[in-house]
């Protein structure tokens, strides 16, 4: 009996072992499932943001081609022919041979050449040597001369138009405006570009002239110091019929 109760003791706590691994196995089983359900939206989150940057930065992408292009439709070549050979006109000297119209301009050297032929002196000192900065310097000492010459501020490009050729087409309008400008002062003898703007016409009207003007009297009004549209027909009157 003693060796029957001692086995039955080892058999249970054989048992209980056997059931504590089993279920501490549980236990683990169920937290990886727990860790691996948490985990889940934190991929899906990061998956979506990342789609949600890619489809932002295609879209910007596709903004930018679309200005990009819209800027290009605006330029006239042949209005940047017209302006590269009046340029040449005026300082008696051809651009450099091989180099683009936009390419010969980026520097500001030209335009700088060009302002101090038209109004001499207008740029004291031309860089013709350094970096990007330097390059910059004249472009905006040549704006600031031509907005002194006559050129509306309205009508002047802005650096990054030619330095970092983003819009060419306003560089030339820009050039087209000193061109309309340059009729103004009577010191140049030409070549002038582009057509003569009109002349302002300005009229003096006397004290007398403008008190007579208050005499006349006119109907568009309908009155006017008492006369009236009474008794003028225009077109079919409008006929009203009863009983039908």
């Amino acid at each position: 009996m003693r060796t029957m109760s001692k086995i039955s003791v080892h058999d249970r706590w054989k048992f209980k072992s056997n059931r504590t691994v089993r279920s501490n196995h549980q236990f683990v089983q169920t937290a990886a499932a727990s860790s691996s359900s948490s985990e889940c939206p934190r991929t899906t989150t990061s998956t979506r943001n990342a789609t949600a940057n890619s489809s932002s930065s295609n879209s910007n992408m596709a903004l930018e081609r679309q200005v990009r292009m819209k800027i290009a439709g605006k330029r006239d070549l042949e209005k940047d022919k017209e302006a590269q050979y009046w340029i040449e006109e005026v300082l008696g000297e051809k651009f450099p041979a091989g180099v683009l119209y936009e390419d010969a301009l980026r520097d500001g050297l030209i335009l700088c050449k060009l302002i101090n032929k038209l109004e001499p002196g207008a740029v004291a000192k031309i860089n013709t040597s350094g970096g990007q900065f330097k390059m910059m310097e004249n472009i905006n000492l040549f704006q600031q001369a031509i907005k002194k010459y006559g050129v509306p501020d309205l009508d002047v490009f802005q650096t990054v138009d030619l330095y970092e050729k983003k819009d060419i087409a306003q560089v030339t309008s820009t050039i087209f405006a000193l061109g309309r400008a340059c009729y103004k002062h009577p010191e140049f003898q030409g070549p002038f570009l582009g057509p003569k703007p009109a002349d302002e016409c300005k009229r003096n009207f006397t004290e007398e002239q403008l008190n007579a003007g208050q005499t006349i009297i006119g109907l568009q009004a309908g009155q006017n110091k008492g006369a009236t549209q009474a008794g003028q027909n225009i077109g079919a009157g409008r006929k009203i019929i009863f009983g039908k």
